[in-house]
């Protein structure tokens, strides 16, 4: 692709370096989802809506569903490979709103990528004290303990990504090999140590609901959670366009592959887990509960010293997801800096010339991310909430992009060479809205009955908590000083081919940053 017409297509300066090959991009991608490792992790509200076989059954529903979301977002990358990914897509496809509607949408995402860190965080953490009190059956869990080791480890992650940009291929690939490597190992272990399997109709078949008093099919929809927390990220990868040769080729690619590797990784996993399991209830009852896959480990090798090996192949498969959560979500507040949408925009919209990153905007999150870990210490459902959150507002942020999309008629775009085609991507289009649409809304609803102050689900007050905030910005900074990202048509229909240009980019009023094809000599612009 011609990086000069792609810069005017896309109405920025090209500053990051394009170091990431197919490889490496994909790598990023799967060690971000890390989708065996992560639904691991956050299994324990899985376990409780449903049981084993809702969390197998709900994860082949959802990645379908995911499959439909990441079509419909490779799509928009392929014509449009932008960093701000959802972001800069909302802003250019709305018609008339799409200033405020990109305002929002950036700031949904954006937030997101923070929540995914504190969770990614807190689930490290976790695993930190589960070994630890493995290790030590006096010691009793704390949340406190939690906290620091999540400071910690917040803080060498930003490290790694601010220092060692040049490194961050070299890391994903290392990662994602020791990734399926842990897999392995872990599945073996759980196929043989274990004296006893669980039966086929428990892990199949038989339906558990320990939500207090919600029916079967609420209880199922909301613990659709921990699967949309392993196959969720689809686009992590689109926020790394401008440091890929060919991404309106490779991106896409990388999203699809990403998914094909985080359902198939996932779903082996967890069918192995669950026929380790040697004592359901036990699961919520143990001194280790607040880390339920430390517990299933211990039943399945029959030792403390099993169980802590394998959740340290868990840690270890996990912590370069926190790197890579650092490098997706400070390209995205990077990307809102570059258009003026953040307090001290220009400061943090600088990249590092010595590092080659964007250095303020990662550390910028990264004290956020530290910020908001103080959540963990206030409530004992603050882990789940925001595992809750991070998937509401990404979902939400990806509605801002693919639902403009949708109602233009899918029209406002130069189509890339990943293109479903008009009636195909309709049908996938209004599906994905569907599904978006469903979900964010029982995802917000409680866990367990009755609701009281210590089970609630706090995402629907920290979804609307931030959104008054993104709005009071808005009113104060962003009608006045944003500018929004840029796409002109002429010259992305240029990057398709030096005879498709006919149009020229135009504003529909003048505080618009809608672009709409006006044909040539209609009004004496160009050849008639």
């Amino acid at each position: 692709m011609d990086a000069t017409r792609l810069e005017a297509a896309l109405g920025h300066k090209q500053e990051l370096a394009r170091n990431f090959d197919l490889v490496s991009l994909t790598s990023l991608g799967i060690v971000i989802a890390n989708s065996w490792a992560s639904t691991g992790g956050t299994i324990v509200a899985a376990l409780e809506n449903g049981g084993p076989m809702a969390v197998l059954y709900g994860l082949v529903l959802v990645s379908i569903f995911y499959a439909l979301i990441s079509a419909s977002l490779a799509e928009l990358a392929s014509s449009i490979p932008s960093a701000g990914g959802v972001y800069h897509w909302s802003s250019v496809l709305s018609q008339k709103h799409g200033q405020v509607v990109g305002f929002f949408t950036g700031y949904l995402n954006a937030c997101a990528w923070l929540l995914s860190a504190c969770s990614v965080g807190s689930m490290l953490g976790n695993e930190v004290i589960a070994m630890y009190i493995l290790q030590n059956p006096d010691t009793q869990w704390h949340r406190w303990q939690v906290f620091v080791t999540f400071q910690l480890l917040i803080w060498i992650c930003c490290g790694i990504v601010c220092f060692g940009n040049r490194w961050i291929p070299l890391i994903n690939r290392v990662a994602l090999a020791f990734s399926m490597v842990g897999l392995a190992v872990t599945i073996a272990v759980l196929a043989i140590m274990p004296k006893n399997h669980a039966s086929n109709s428990s892990v199949w078949t038989s339906y558990t609901n320990n939500t207090g008093g919600w029916p079967d099919g609420i209880c199922f929809l909301t613990g659709l959670i921990n699967a949309a927390f392993a196959v969720g990220v689809p686009d992590c990868i689109s926020h790394l366009s401008e440091e890929v040769p060919h991404p309106e080729l490779r991106v896409p690619q990388g999203i699809m592959l990403q998914l094909l590797t985080s359902f198939l990784t996932s779903f082996v996993y967890l069918v192995a887990l669950f026929y380790s399991i040697q004592d359901l209830d036990a699961i919520s009852h143990s001194r280790i509960s607040f880390f339920p896959t430390a517990e299933i480990y211990r039943q399945a090798t029959g030792s403390n010293a099993g169980a802590i090996g394998l959740v340290a192949v868990l840690f270890l498969a996990t912590f370069p997801t926190l790197i890579g959560t650092f490098v997706t979500g400070g390209r995205m507040w990077w990307s809102l800096a570059r258009d003026n949408a953040t307090p001290c925009a220009a400061y943090f919209s600088h990249v590092d010339s010595k590092c080659k990153s964007p250095f303020r905007a990662t550390f910028a999150m990264a004290a956020m991310v530290s910020g908001l870990g103080f959540i963990y210490i206030a409530s004992t459902t603050a882990f789940q909430a925001l595992v809750s959150s991070y998937i509401v507002l990404s979902t939400l942020s990806y509605l801002g992009a693919i639902l403009p999309h949708l109602l233009t008629g899918r029209k406002n775009i130069v189509p890339g060479p990943f293109y479903l085609g008009q009636q195909l991507g309709f049908l996938v289009n209004v599906s994905t809205v569907a599904y978006i649409s469903v979900t964010v809304v029982f995802f917000c609803f409680p866990l367990v009955l009755p609701v009281t102050a210590a089970n609630m689900n706090y995402t629907s007050v920290i979804i609307v908590g931030l959104v008054t905030l993104t709005a009071v910005w808005w009113a104060f900074r962003g009608r006045r000083d944003y500018r929004g990202p840029q796409y002109n048509i002429e010259a992305a229909q240029q990057l398709s081919g030096p005879d498709t240009a006919k149009g020229e980019c135009v504003l529909t009023e003048p505080d618009s940053r809608d672009c709409r094809v006006k044909e040539r000599g209609s009004d004496g612009v160009g050849p008639g």
